[in-house]
């Protein structure tokens, strides 16, 4: 019912929106600064782009400079199946380059699109062949494909590094650690000549016993049956995965949100101010950001409480409980893998601790295959994205890569 609901007014509103955003273009031109047609014009502007979208923003990732050079980059379906596709970011013609190592970016299934991490790509592009997990949006996969829980989200993890091949290099950003350790688990406790060659796991919720956050407080606040009660709807028409059980992307966003009401008010406050005054370059950023923040994925049902039960509620993998497909997931199984472990200092998602806990599980890895960074000064985004990412953080995630290829 809460989504039909939420079908209904977005219908309603979308005439709307579409008016306000034709509306403020064409008040806009030739209106001096201050005017009544410019406030009017930004007003209309700020109400057409408060909405949610539910497709994928582009990655908008055109070239990469390597070195003096720059290398046109297009993007390659390498493996697509009805939860997500295998993408590559193929450098063209850079037969001459120096050989990049293959890495796997691994992005969250949390609400928001892979494009999230699209100035991660862009970063990794430079040293590597990039592939990541685009995750479809479940409210658009018919059911016929069946459910997608925690165990398929493993599956995918295994069958995108083997169709990458030996030699790939994994990098899980927050909620994927656990999957992604998991899958490495499984892989070399099958002797898979296709097993990661390094591992970075990057603020993810490995063990959420330590330093619980607002995000862990939550979780385990209410019994798993409140959370399929209250937060599980059906797929409305006229998607294609009509009648699928989802957590919408956009309760999750309502969430997120409602953590940081304030900030997120001033934000399109002044973007308000800063089309009043003329500055169109500063409110394209505010616009490029909620472009990409506003653009919600839908979780498919079994994965979203599976996550909530075993990673946050239950612990089932820093308690050796975590199971595969019947089988108890085992850490200590990874030996020829590299492992780092990256964490924020001011992470109010994933605190510090959190994701390091890999490390003490993964007991077969000799201590000189191990790494672990804490990065000061940044929060949950920070890890992966703006100036300490590239400067401080990147430097080091290469470094390890590089280093674990023989």
């Amino acid at each position: 019912m809460l989504y039909q609901a939420y079908q209904l007014q977005s219908d309603l509103m979308s005439p709307l929106r579409l008016f306000a955003q034709g509306g403020s273009a064409a008040l806009w031109l030739g209106k001096t600064e201050g005017s009544l047609l410019r406030k009017l014009s930004a007003s209309m502007e700020v109400f057409s782009r408060l909405r949610l979208t539910h497709s994928r923003p582009a990655y908008g990732i055109a070239s990469v400079k390597v070195g003096e050079r720059d290398f046109t980059v297009t993007e390659e379906a390498v493996l697509t199946m009805p939860f997500g596709t295998l993408l590559r970011f193929k450098k063209e013609e850079a037969g001459d380059l120096p050989f990049q190592p293959p890495v796997l970016l691994v992005a969250p299934l949390s609400g928001h699109f892979a494009t999230l991490l699209r100035e991660t790509v862009r970063t990794l592009l430079q040293d590597h062949d990039v592939y990541i997990t685009d995750w479809h949006n479940a409210r658009d996969v018919s059911l016929r494909h069946g459910p997608f829980a925690l165990d398929d989200y493993i599956d995918h993890m295994i069958r995108f590094t083997q169709a990458i091949g030996p030699g790939t290099h994994v990098v899980a950003v927050c909620q994927p650690c656990v999957a992604a350790l998991a899958a490495a688990a499984v892989m070399a406790e099958d002797d898979d000549p296709a097993q990661p060659r390094s591992l970075t796991l990057m603020a993810g919720p490995v063990d959420c016993r330590v330093n619980p956050t607002g995000v862990n407080t939550l979780a385990t606040s209410k019994p798993i049956e409140w959370f399929e009660k209250n937060l599980i709807s059906h797929v409305p028409l006229p998607h294609a995965g009509y009648m699928r059980r989802v957590y919408p992307g956009f309760v999750q966003l309502s969430a997120f949100l409602s953590m940081n009401l304030d900030r997120h008010k001033k934000s399109f406050q002044d973007m308000y101010q800063h089309l009043l005054d003329g500055d169109v370059e500063k409110a394209n950023i505010i616009r490029v950001f909620y472009d990409e923040y506003l653009a919600v994925n839908d979780l498919p049902a079994e994965f979203y409480l599976e996550t909530v039960e075993k990673v946050f509620q239950t612990y089932d993998l820093p308690l050796g409980k975590l199971s595969y497909r019947g089988r108890i997931v085992k850490p200590a199984a990874i030996r020829r893998t590299a492992l780092m472990t990256v964490e924020g200092e001011r992470d109010d998602i994933c605190s510090v601790g959190q994701t390091v806990a890999a490390q003490d599980l993964c007991t077969g890895i000799r201590p000189y295959m191990k790494t672990h960074h804490v990065q000061t000064g940044v929060g949950h985004y920070g890890v992966f994205s703006g100036r300490k990412w590239n400067q401080q953080i990147y430097p080091r995630v290469r470094e390890m890569i590089h280093s674990s290829m023989g």
